[in-house]
């Protein structure tokens, strides 16, 4: 199957990334990694509108749906650009619709409310956080745009059940101790809660959290989508430009057989999250599914891609001077981002009926 975007779908992918060439290009990019301090770029995409695309127009946003977030992530990946705190902003929406004043700040302004689960787990309850009452007390290691967050978003079980819990993130007793990533166009940090104030979200938190996982999943893979391009991209490019015994190495068949599979695995990776992501949009029964498939299919084939591009770049494919290694290093983190390959492949197995029901 291949999947064809609108007219008005590839206009926007249009606009976007010519929007992203003139402020976040490579060099750009390398200037926020290098003082660590993505903000700037933050403020800029929230003011420009694109942080609005794929919010309701009723809640000041742009209007569209999850296959609009995950046209605009595939371009963040391919630009290699900031993005831990829209992406968490893009992934809560699930757990906030009661909650219409909240959205729109996240629409209108950029203003985060993060999700605080390990960003190398699917999403789930937090067993490192305890309640006591309307007081939650833990730590919950490695949140994702967590140093960023205006609020806290805190899933914790309840005995079979979960609830969602908000915190403020300007509480007293809420402290972030940032990590280091080896990809950093993105961000971690561990959350602290030493006695603080929370207020319970009266919403189905299970089926929230369900939903969180599957807009996560779709929105990391539509990332995977995009670096996958880029280094594709960088790969035949240099191809056609390195020359080895006074032949361009593109002529050579080993090379043109990884890049045709390089291709393959582009084109597939953007069927499977187009389908991913129209498929939660209208809510099909399956949609849970549809999402695992692209998250363990589309970010484990990108990590794979990424190995090929940096083979066929050599030695300079490891240089920081050249821009392959913001892709290879985003990729990598894609893979494992709210969950491997194996933890969706298990998803995939259980929702499966991969045996006969006896009798």
């Amino acid at each position: 199957m291949h999947w064809e975007l609108s007219d008005e779908q590839e206009l926007f992918t249009t606009s976007l990334r010519e929007w992203l060439g003139e402020r976040a290009s490579s060099q750009a990019v390398r200037g926020w990694l290098g003082t660590g301090d993505s903000a700037a770029f933050e403020r800029l995409f929230a003011g420009e509108g694109w942080a609005g695309v794929g919010f309701d127009e009723d809640l000041g946003g742009q209007g569209g749906g999850l296959l609009e977030l995950a046209l605009t992530a595939r371009e963040l990946g391919r630009a290699a650009a900031p993005s831990a705190s829209w992406l968490q902003s893009a992934i809560v929406v699930p757990a906030l619709g009661a909650e219409p004043a909240l959205v729109q700040a996240v629409s209108e302004s950029g203003e985060i409310t993060a999700l605080a689960v390990r960003a190398d787990r699917i999403p789930a309850a937090s067993p490192s956080v305890q309640r006591r009452a309307d007081r939650l007390h833990g730590r919950v290691p490695c949140v994702l745009g967590a140093a960023r967050s205006r609020r806290f978003l805190i899933p914790i079980a309840d005995g079979e059940a979960t609830s969602l819990w908000l915190v403020d993130g300007a509480d007293g007793g809420v402290e972030i101790y940032p990590r280091s990533l080896l990809d950093r166009s993105r961000d971690v940090a561990d959350v602290v809660l030493d006695n603080v104030a929370a207020r319970r979200l009266e919403i189905d938190a299970t089926a929230a959290v369900g939903e969180i996982a599957t807009r996560a999943a779709v929105l990391v893979a539509a990332d995977a989508l995009g670096a996958s391009e880029r280094m594709l991209q960088l790969a035949v490019n240099y191809s056609k430009q390195r020359q080895q015994f006074g032949r361009p190495i593109g002529s050579f068949q080993a090379v043109k057989h990884a890049a045709a599979q390089m291709l393959v695995t582009v084109e597939s990776s953007m069927s499977i999250v187009c389908y991913a992501a129209q498929s939660a949009e209208e809510g099909l029964p399956d949609h849970a599914t549809h999402a695992a498939v692209a998250k363990a299919q589309v970010t484990g084939s990108a990590a794979e891609l990424a190995d090929s591009a940096l083979t066929l770049h050599g030695a300079i494919g490891y240089t920081w001077e050249h821009d392959l290694h913001l892709f290879y290093k985003r990729a990598e983190l894609d893979r494992v981002l709210f969950g491997t390959p194996a933890a969706w492949n298990e998803r995939v197995a259980d929702a499966l009926p991969l045996l006969p029901v006896t009798a």
